[in-house]
């Protein structure tokens, strides 16, 4: 069996799956659950496998990979793995100068802020990225028919990292190129759109079920500037994947306002965080589109009666959505009880397989 068998093989294992149902807006035994940031720091065996090896390190080793994207499988009994990785791995591989610090996040050695500076950004090759390819193929060997999430940073969350150098409050290096130079800022998320076309092509060919683009600090912008100077970019990563017929999930945070255009930029589920309810996230987005969201990360810190009441208005609210992935918001919080994720996993499947 060749590697184009093996991949059809494994999304053939999946395609029936809660997950992948759900995401087609078709019936499902029950309302599929999993969580971003689901293999990280809330876990413990994450923290000691990880022990003494970088951030980006980690995410060159399939063993490793492996290991901690399974973590959150076995613990939690989700119905979906996501892949191990992090957004800026191919801004690494194509031989950028950064480094995850921890406290701070991606950290930029020298900014983009020229023309010149885009001769840097080379295309991505498949051979830079060659433990991908490896570490996915061990994953789907080990998941069966439970899906694998392939991800990437959209071309905006990239740009401003690219940009200002690291984190950033106000974006203000990010918006400042971007209204001062609207052609170089054109450029420069075209460039990361192939980019990121090419890293989730990888994953994708790898065998992995699905993709979800991150843009991370897309809220920090207006629809109009979302329409006129993003959009373009994270349609042009959708575009490129289309033909492999994968779901394609597309997640902000503080997106209310871009909702609707978010699913016009070719996903096919919209990832919601929890200041919009999905009642309403499902009217502004269209009937066309699944969901995917959208409980309050910090309510996983209140007594179980509480989260399952904040839980229970999730699943409630998500009945005018044609499709519902249960998820959080946005990511695991690092303090967060392991044990409230496993039970919360738990009350979504019996609260819903009696619908």
């Amino acid at each position: 069996m060749n590697a184009e068998q093996r991949t059809d093989q494994a999304r053939h294992r999946t395609a029936d799956s809660a997950f992948i149902r759900a995401c087609r807006r078709e019936p499902v035994p029950h309302t599929p659950v999993w969580f971003m940031r689901q293999a990280g720091r809330s876990l413990p065996e994450y923290r000691k496998v990880r022990e003494g090896t970088g951030m980006l390190e980690s995410c060159t080793r399939p063993d490793l990979v492996t290991e901690i994207t399974l973590q959150p499988v076995r613990r939690h009994k989700v119905d979906a793995a996501i892949y191990y990785s992090d957004i800026v791995v191919p801004l690494k591989a194509i031989g950028l100068d950064l480094d995850i610090k921890p406290g701070v996040g991606p950290v930029v050695a020298e900014p983009i802020t020229t023309r010149a500076d885009l001769d840097r950004l080379r295309p991505l090759d498949p051979d830079d990225v060659g433990y991908v390819t490896e570490a996915v193929g061990m994953l789907t060997g080990e998941l069966g028919a439970t899906p694998l999430i392939g991800f990437a940073g959209a071309p905006f969350t990239l740009a401003s990292y690219l940009v200002e150098g690291g984190p950033s409050r106000n974006h203000e290096r990010t918006k400042a190129l971007m209204y001062g130079d609207p052609q170089l800022w054109a450029d420069l998320l075209d460039r990361l759109a192939d980019i990121t076309a090419a890293f989730l092509k990888v994953q994708i060919e790898a065998g992995v079920s699905a993709v979800q683009l991150f843009d991370s600090w897309a809220g920090a912008l207006a629809p109009d500037d979302y329409r006129r100077s993003v959009m373009p970019a994270s349609a042009k990563v959708f575009d490129a994947v289309a033909p492999y017929g994968v779901p394609r999930i597309h997640f902000g945070v503080g997106t209310g306002e871009l909702l609707g255009l978010m699913g016009e930029a070719g996903a096919d589920v919209v990832g919601v965080d929890w200041r919009v309810p999905l009642a309403e996230a499902a009217r502004r987005v269209g009937p066309h589109k699944a969901l995917q969201g959208n409980l309050d990360p910090a309510v996983l810190f209140a007594p179980e009666q509480a989260v399952r009441a904040k839980a229970h208005e999730v699943l409630e609210s998500a009945k005018a959505a044609p499709g519902h992935v249960f998820n959080l918001g946005h990511g695991v919080l690092p303090n967060t009880d392991p044990d409230a994720l496993t039970r919360l996993v738990e009350y979504v499947h019996t609260t819903t397989e009696a619908r």
